[in-house]
């Protein structure tokens, strides 16, 4: 019975995709007498949280909630921020029972939720469906605890491990539609990062054309400062925002870059590039963003595999061969001597999309 509407509350959240960082996903159900009567979910940050919206759709419904039951995916918070307490609400509204997914582990809610509403008499359960409510909010755990970005690495390979043929050619390694399920990715997490190389041979505008979706934060890693003025970044950058990462001290091309509404980053210089460490570090305590999706290269993969910064892999592989001893494949970098000391993958989960494959992994270092 938990299960069913813990799940409900879960599909819920995840509509506020995109749009609720730093913010986690929350769905919230509204139960009484076996009934659903109130539904919501977190749609947007400063906005009200899920509860309220749930309690917002019961009233348009016509439905009491005194004595109800409500099931919502992550514990109610219980401090002033944007939006009034959650668990206020609710003792408010004279609930009798509160069903929660996990517990925040956002150190200003952090129990006291829970607390605040069962010193109020309120029924607590907690922890159904867990598992699946922390991974639905990983980003937000994994930001809270570290102050660092949540990094994502995806590509999309042939079944012989290649990213483009001899030529460098890679359009359209997978079918539309996998192309399509990918750049939802663009949309869910806060940035989007490149190296230079992609925007110089590729030309991206790395937006999201997707209907209902939202512009992720561009983010190009470019020591030098090689990125053309004209480029379809720079271009737009005053409509979507943009850092470029260097540590390159031409101060004209930084006043430039910077008039056509581009944001600088420097880091120090590790042997002539952009130090990935210190960016992660500068993106997420003072750009306070919490996660970011890399779609780079096998340089930029192996440079961020290298210094241990990436916590996921998304992976489509089609049933192609393209061969070729010169043909690029997803990592870089000098690689390693023995087997046992390769980067290990776990919790693996497996889709099929029409004939390609989608394989989602966590590093493991």
């Amino acid at each position: 019975m938990h299960e069913k509407y813990m799940r409900m509350a879960i599909e819920e959240a995840k509509k506020g995709e995109g749009f609720t960082s730093p913010n986690p996903l929350v769905g919230a159900v509204i139960v009484k007498d076996d009934r659903v009567i109130g539904i919501g979910y977190h749609k947007k940050y400063g906005e009200n949280h899920a509860e309220i919206n749930a309690f917002l759709n019961a009233k348009e419904n016509g439905e009491d909630v005194e004595g109800a039951s409500i099931y919502v995916t992550l514990e109610p918070c219980s401090h002033y921020g944007k939006t009034p307490p959650c668990a206020d609400a609710i003792i408010k509204n004279k609930l009798k029972k509160v069903i929660i997914g996990c517990v925040d582990s956002n150190p200003k809610v952090a129990g006291n939720g829970i607390k605040k509403l069962k010193d109020a008499g309120i029924e607590v359960i907690v922890n159904v469906l867990e598992e699946e409510c922390r991974k639905l909010n990983e980003v937000f755990f994994y930001y809270i605890a570290n102050k660092r970005p949540f990094v994502v690495m995806k590509y999309a390979m042939t079944m012989d491990g290649k990213i483009a043929t001899v030529s460098g050619k890679s359009k359209w390694i997978t079918s539309e539609k996998t192309r399509e399920h990918s750049h939802r990715f663009r949309n869910k997490y806060s940035a989007i990062m490149v190296g230079i190389n992609t925007v110089i041979e590729d030309n991206p505008m790395l937006n999201c054309r997707l209907p209902n979706t939202r512009n992720p934060i561009r983010i190009i890693l470019d020591s030098s400062l090689k990125i053309s003025l004209d480029s379809n970044i720079c271009k737009t950058a005053k409509d979507i925002k943009t850092f470029i990462a260097t540590v390159s001290g031409d101060e004209k091309k930084i006043k430039e870059l910077e008039g056509l509404g581009v944001e600088i980053i420097k880091t120090e210089s590790d042997n002539g590039r952009v130090s990935l460490k210190e960016l992660m570090k500068i993106l997420g305590e003072e750009k306070n963003i919490d996660s970011v999706y890399v779609e780079g290269g096998a340089s930029l993969h192996a440079s961020l595999l290298k210094e241990k910064l990436v916590n996921k892999a998304l992976v489509y592989i089609a049933p192609k061969i393209f061969g070729g001893f010169e043909a690029k494949s997803p990592i870089g970098g000098e690689g390693i001597d023995e087997p046992d000391n390769a980067i290990r993958l776990v919790g693996n989960s497996i889709t099929k999309i029409e004939d390609d494959l989608f394989l989602e992994y966590y590093l493991k270092y």
